[in-house]
């Protein structure tokens, strides 16, 4: 065997290995993406913004809020401010029952940071003033959701 095929065969042999590390995402979920990019793309601009629940039990945070029209991948992870009005599980105190939900948050954003211990990282509070659920089960916007990866309770996914 000459030097050079065996180089080509570790070549191909190497090839070969990255070939399963490729993620490709389910058709189904690709379709309902692709709907929900549509769908932000026609959200009425308001004085409101469209929330997704991330629970984590051992994190203080509330979710992702992104402005109306704008896609997942600009939501930021806000801490909320409840003093006017209760989240959603806390109202009911059914902590985190909501994860994932989909809502019309109205409030804004204060222009304060808060620390969150757990992740050791301040976030953006929100004035929470009122919302309406949207959908119980959204479209997803985490890499886990369709990759087949099961949730690490203490990695924090940002939307894509």
């Amino acid at each position: 065997m000459t030097k050079f095929s065996t180089l080509k065969g570790f070549l191909l042999l190497v090839s070969l290995s990255l070939l399963p590390g490729c993620e490709t995402m389910p058709q189904g979920i690709q379709q309902a993406r692709v709907a929900m990019s549509q769908r932000i793309q026609t959200e009425p601009t308001g004085n409101y913004f469209i929330g997704r629940r991330y629970y984590k039990p051992d994190f203080k945070f509330w979710g992702y809020v992104r402005r109306p029209g704008e896609p997942w991948n600009t939501a930021v992870l806000v801490m909320l401010n409840e003093n006017k009005k209760l989240a959603p599980d806390r109202e009911q105190v059914n902590f985190g029952f909501d994860n994932g939900y989909e809502y019309r948050l109205y409030g804004k954003f204060s222009g304060d940071k808060v620390y969150e211990p757990a992740s050791n990282s301040i976030y953006p509070e929100f004035v929470l003033e009122g919302y309406q659920l949207i959908s119980t089960n959204p479209p997803p916007i985490f890499k886990s959701q369709y990759a087949g990866s099961g949730d690490n309770r203490y990695q924090i996914e940002k939307p894509e």
